[in-house]
């Protein structure tokens, strides 16, 4: 072979090596990363592949069962409604550890739904190391007699129509939106 040749293979085989390591190295993150959402019920059903796999677990926080140490929070995930008539069992209850980097969101409050990421443990202890809280809507339109939900100011317009002032504590909470009268949409 000529050494025109012989580089021509050795660049040839360099490459592969270059574009199969990186495959690799894609493929085994994605693997890591991946994480699969389940529902407390169906990670009590999982068996031992819970404890193998990354996932994440949805429910509500439990009422009074947050305690907190800096960015290290303990809390109970419930996998029914707060507020219903129909307690909450053991079997719909899982105990979470969270010890991410970052503080727990401030809107992770009691009865709030929440969403932790991370690991079954064989302690029966799910250990996130992420967490995420569903934000409450703070907005709410007008009932028919024209009066706003609590939070909101209704204010009457010469021409009939109303304006909503939300009690909103985002950057924006001095905007209003119209919204119709008596006399039909605002113009």
């Amino acid at each position: 072979m000529s050494s025109k040749g012989t580089k021509f293979a050795q660049f040839g085989a360099a490459t592969a090596i270059i574009v199969l390591s990186l495959g690799y190295l894609a493929y085994t993150g994605v693997q890591q990363s991946k994480s699969y959402y389940v529902t407390i019920g169906e990670l009590r059903g999982m068996g031992n592949q819970a404890y193998t796999k990354r996932l994440r677990v949805g429910g509500f926080v439990k009422t009074g069962s947050i305690k907190r140490r800096g960015t290290h929070v303990e809390f109970l995930l419930a996998e029914c409604e707060p507020n219903t008539a129909t307690p909450c069992t053991d079997d719909k209850l899982i105990p979470v550890e969270y010890t991410g980097v970052d503080a727990p969101p401030d809107t992770f409050k009691d009865e709030s739904q929440a969403l932790a990421e991370g690991t079954y443990g064989h302690d029966g202890v799910f250990h996130a190391q992420g967490l995420q809280a569903k934000c409450a809507s703070k907005y709410a339109p007008a009932d028919d007699k024209g009066t706003a939900p609590a939070g909101n100011k209704a204010t009457a317009a010469p021409d009939g129509t109303r304006t909503v002032a939300r009690g909103d504590t985002a950057p924006n909470a001095g905007a209003t939106a119209a919204s119709t009268g008596p006399s039909g949409p605002a113009q």
